[in-house]
């Protein structure tokens, strides 16, 4: 099956691929991975009105869904853009309360879940809550630096609530982890007798299963968009690559690294999207959907990447070359939010044991 968009929809992402052609180019890009600035890019994507698509319109967004934040979330891994703080709220959109939702696509006021971005999120509160304050270590939180607040879930007699701490508040304290990906971040939360405000929300199975399932859905995309533009680089520079006194791309062996390339992008590309609008629509199987994508998608388009960097040759180890910064990403993102492995693991345990037949 080869997934089909809409045309409102191809125009939306050809519109934001000229806009990040225009906005964030590979110059641009490393400059800003350079200076270790995350919140740049995050402010002009919201200063020219991309940044709220995909939420909804009650929530200060700007309207879409799911498909559309997989759209954006393709383009930003076409680009390598810095979107670490884009990626934490939409994710964080699952379990947020509407006030804070709107602060952080009006005012640019991030407010992140602290969950474990190298799990599947979340996997068991390490947090406590007592008389009122909360103590306990998260690591491996994305864009913590960049959050003002956090939503925590935390262990309670009757099960697991979600409460929210302010980054300014006594006993908080955020340690950067340098990634080799440094187009986006993370950093370990420790929380210390910290007051906290009870949301009265119940971490429910339910949240927790929509919070993962939007983090597969995305990672996904992003590793898709990754893919792509490695295979794009790696087409072009096989046409001028020569061996022998013509190109390499004349080479069985090249020829067939590229059309398994190709094969897993367009492979890819129908999962991930199936997947979003899947969760988009609240389907049946939304869920197998976006295991299948995060455990599907994310390693194989690891594996392109490497496919990507043998035919580069020696030109695709250096720092100078582009194909780095999407080799990191597509790497990065076979980790993030969960490794194939466990996800792999997690959709056995939701397809339904049938009987051999006798």
């Amino acid at each position: 099956m080869h997934w089909e968009l809409s045309d409102e929809e191809n125009l939306y992402a050809q519109s934001l691929r000229d806009w990040l052609g225009a906005r964030a180019g590979s110059e641009q890009v490393r400059a800003w991975l350079d200076a270790d600035d995350h919140r740049t890019f995050d402010d002009t994507l919201a200063e020219d009105g991309w940044a709220g698509v995909g939420f909804d319109e009650s929530r200060g967004g700007q309207g879409g869904g799911m498909l559309e934040l997989a759209l954006t979330a393709r383009e930003l891994g076409r680009t390598a853009a810095p979107s670490g703080r884009w990626l934490a709220r939409a994710v964080a959109d699952a379990v947020l309360p509407d006030e804070l939702t709107r602060s952080a696509l009006g005012e640019g006021e991030l407010t992140a879940v602290a969950v474990r971005c190298d799990r599947i999120p979340p996997t068991g509160p390490a947090v406590h809550l007592r008389d009122g304050a909360v103590s306990g270590e998260v690591p491996c939180v994305l864009a913590a630096e960049d959050a003002v607040r956090f939503v925590v879930p935390v262990h309670v007699a009757d099960g697991t609530r979600l409460v929210l701490v302010d980054r300014n508040s006594a006993g908080v304290r955020v340690r950067p982890r340098p990634l080799l990906d440094r187009s986006r971040h993370a950093a370990d939360v420790v929380f210390e007798n910290t007051p906290a405000q009870d949301l009265g929300v119940a971490g429910t199975e339910a949240a927790r299963r929509h919070l993962a399932d939007r983090a597969a859905a995305l990672v996904a995309a992003d590793a898709l968009g990754a893919a792509e533009r490695m295979l794009d680089m790696t087409v072009e520079y096989a046409k001028q690559r020569k061996q022998f006194g013509k190109p390499i791309a004349a080479f069985q062996a090249v020829k067939h690294a590229a059309a398994q390339m190709l094969v897993t992008v367009e492979s890819s590309y129908s999962i991930t999207l199936l997947a979003a609008a899947s969760l988009q629509e609240a389907g049946p199987d939304a869920g197998l959907h976006a295991a299948a994508a995060k455990a599907q998608v994310v390693e194989h388009c690891a594996e392109l990447a490497d496919s990507a960097l043998t035919v580069h040759g020696a030109i695709g180890y250096t720092w100078e070359y582009d194909l780095q910064l999407f080799y990191k990403r597509a790497k990065l993102d076979r980790a993030l939010f969960g490794n194939p492995e466990a996800w792999n693991e997690r959709l056995a345990t939701m397809l339904p044991l049938v009987p051999a037949a006798s």
